[in-house]
């Protein structure tokens, strides 16, 4: 299947509806009917504004997060579109990609459809 890979970046203390962004956009790709979103958190990292977010052992609020989803087409215009009624300023990358499962469905998690 052809479609996009989206990558949200954000960080541990942004919130959203008062809920972690990452957990929002999380139950957002649910909620859409997506495949899945997965939550990959980072050591540091250079924001927008040149400034470092890091991950300290007393103070994770700053950790550095992204969130990776794999969509159709139409899933992406659906998402983003939800993403600007909401009045999101969130910065992503959307690269064109080929995604699919390869071998038998075992017993653990069925949200991939087979194509």
């Amino acid at each position: 299947m052809n479609g996009y890979q989206i990558t949200f970046f954000t960080q541990q203390a942004r919130s959203h509806h008062g809920k972690p962004l990452a957990d929002w956009l999380v139950h957002l790709a649910g909620e859409l009917g997506l495949r899945g979103a997965t939550v990959i958190p980072a050591c540091e990292g250079v924001g927008q504004h040149h400034r470092i977010h890091s991950a300290h052992f007393f103070e994770l609020a700053d950790q550095p997060l992204s969130v990776v989803m794999a969509v159709t087409a139409d899933e992406a215009a659906q998402l983003f579109e939800r993403l600007r009624a909401e009045g999101l300023h969130l910065f992503y990358v959307k690269t064109a990609v080929e995604f699919g499962v390869v071998g038998e469905d075992d017993e653990g998690d069925r949200s991939m459809p087979k194509t």
